[in-house]
């Protein structure tokens, strides 16, 4: 099993900053794409950003320029330094990891993981 855990969300004023962090840990070969989704009340969860094992990164229009999204290997974590906050960026910020593991006669399979969300209130 993968555990997916978030940190880093809660209430800051419209112009602020908050850094959500997300550790992965448990049976884990490698770590391919992570990124992070949010989903506002009443709305779909879309994609925020995304970085790949190599740290090409890309964002949603709606974030660039404001967002960013980094990763240390080692630690298996996922971050996403967010400036500028805007209070149409309230929403429940998920942590997501595609993630290869080793099955039945070392065949390699991947699995996609989901943090449970944390909190983001920005206020105007």
């Amino acid at each position: 099993q993968v555990q997916l855990v978030e940190s880093g969300g809660g209430v800051v004023q419209a112009g602020g900053s908050l850094r959500l962090s997300c550790a992965a840990s448990g049976s884990i070969f490698s770590l391919n794409a992570m990124g992070w989704y949010r989903q506002a009340p009443g709305k779909q969860r879309e994609l925020v950003a995304v970085i790949t094992s190599g740290g090409t990164t890309n964002y949603a229009d709606s974030v660039k320029g404001r967002f960013t999204i980094s990763r240390e290997n080692a630690k298996n974590t996922v971050y996403l330094q967010m400036n500028e906050l805007k209070p149409e960026d309230t929403a429940v910020y998920y942590c997501n990891a595609d993630v290869t593991k080793i099955g039945a006669y070392s065949v390699p399979y991947e699995l996609v993981y989901w943090g449970q969300g944390t909190q983001v209130t920005v206020s105007s």
